[in-house]
C-alpha cells in the first residue's frame, strides 16, 4: 500500500560528488564488476561442464556463484552508469525493484552458505551416509526452499518500503536504494519500521552467522578423528567457507543490526559487501580448491583444442 506518496523519483547522492573521484569510482567499479562476472561465470561454466565436480558441495557452489553474479548485478551496473552523470536519479518503481532484488539475492546467498555448511557437516561427520543424506533430490529441494525463503524476506522488505509515506525530500544519501536510507526520507515516525527491519534483516544476518560459526567449530573439532590427508583437505575447504562467511556477514551485521543511525563509513562498508565480496568469493574458492582449478584447466584445454581443430 502507498501512503501519501508525492515522490515519483529519488536523487542518489552516491559515494562522492567530486567529478574526479566519480571518474575514479567508475574505473574501480567497472573493473570489480567485470572481475565478478568473469570469476563467477567461469565457476558456473566449469561446474556445469565438469563431471568431476558433481558432488553436492559443487552443486551449492554453483548456486553461490549464481547468487553472487545476480547480487552484484542489482547494484554495480547502475552505479557504474551513475558515476558518469552529474546527477543520478532513480524512479520510485525502480527503487522498490532494486530493494527487492538486492535483498532477494543477498538473502539467497546467506541461505546457500548455510546449505554449504550443512553439506560439509554431513560429509565430514557422517561420511558413510553422505550420498544418501545429500542426494541430488534433497539438494534440489533445499535450494528451492532457499529461493522461497529469500522471496518471503524480500517481500517483507517491499511491504515495509511501501508502507512509508514520502512527501518531501527525495535525496538518498547512498549509491543505491535500501530500506535504511529510505527511512530517513519518510515523513512519519519510522521507529516501528526500523524495529521490524532490525528484527528481519538483522536477525537473519546475526542468527545465520552464529549458526554457521557454531557448525564450523563442530566440524573442525570432528577433524581430529580423520587421517592427516583427510584432515588437510577438509580443513582447506572449511577455511575457505569461513573466510567467505566472515567477509559477507561482518558488514551485513554492522549495517542491519543497529538503530536508524548512520555513520560516514556506512557507504564504504556497503560497497565492500555489495561490490567487493562477490569478486572475492570466486578467488577464494578457486585459489584454495585444487579440484576446481584442475577442472578449469581441463575446460581451458578443451576450448583450445576445439579452436585448433577449427
Amino acid at each position: 500500500m502507498l501512503l501519501n506518496n508525492n515522490v515519483t523519483e529519488f536523487i542518489l547522492l552516491g559515494l562522492t560528488q567530486d567529478p574526479f573521484r566519480k571518474k575514479v569510482l567508475f574505473v574501480v567499479f567497472l573493473l570489480f564488476y567485470m572481475g565478478t562476472l568473469l570469476g563467477n561465470l567461469l565457476i558456473i561454466a566449469t561446474i556445469k561442464t565438469s563431471q568431476a565436480l558433481g558432488s553436492p558441495m559443487y552443486f551449492f557452489l554453483f548456486y553461490l556463484s549464481l547468487s553472487d553474479t545476480c547480487f552484484s548485478t542489482t547494484i554495480a551496473p547502475r552505479t557504474i552508469v551513475d558515476s558518469l552523470l552529474k546527477q543520478a536519479s532513480i524512479s520510485f518503481t525502480e527503487c522498490i525493484i532494486q530493494v527487492f532484488t538486492f535483498h532477494f539475492f543477498g538473502c539467497l546467498e546467506i541461505f546457500i552458505l548455510i546449505l554449504m555448511a550443512v553439506d560439509r557437516y554431513v560429509a565430514i561427520c557422517k561420511p558413510l551416509h553422505y550420498m544418501t543424506i545429500m542426494s541430488r533430490r534433497v539438494c534440489g529441494m533445499l535450494v528451492a526452499i532457499a529461493w522461497v525463503g529469500s522471496c518471503v524476506h524480500s517481500l517483507v522488505q517491499i511491504f515495509l518500503a511501501l508502507s512509508l509515506p514520502f512527501c518531501g525530500p527525495n535525496e538518498i544519501d547512498h549509491y543505491f536504494c535500501d530500506l535504511q536510507p529510505l527511512l530517513k526520507l519518510a515523513c512519519s515516525d519510522t521507529y516501528m519500521i526500523n524495529l521490524l527491519l532490525v528484527s528481519n534483516s538483522g536477525a537473519i544476518c546475526t542468527v545465520s552467522f552464529l549458526m554457521l560459526m557454531v557448525s564450523y567449530v563442530i566440524i573442525l573439532r570432528s577433524l581430529r578423528n580423520h587421517s592427516a590427508e583427510g584432515r588437510r583437505k577438509a580443513l582447506s575447504t572449511c577455511i575457505s567457507h569461513i573466510i567467505v562467511v566472515i567477509l559477507f556477514f561482518g558488514p551485513c551485521i554492522f549495517i542491519y543490526t543497529r538503530p536508524a543511525t548512520t555513520f560516514p563509513m556506512d557507504k564504504m562498508i556497503a560497497t565492500f559487501y555489495s561490490i567487493g565480496t562477490p569478486l572475492l568469493n570466486p578467488l577464494i574458492y578457486t585459489l584454495r580448491n585444487a579440484e576446481v582449478k584442475n577442472a578449469m584447466k581441463k575446460l581451458w584445454r578443451k576450448r583450445v583444442v576445439s579452436e585448433d581443430r577449427k
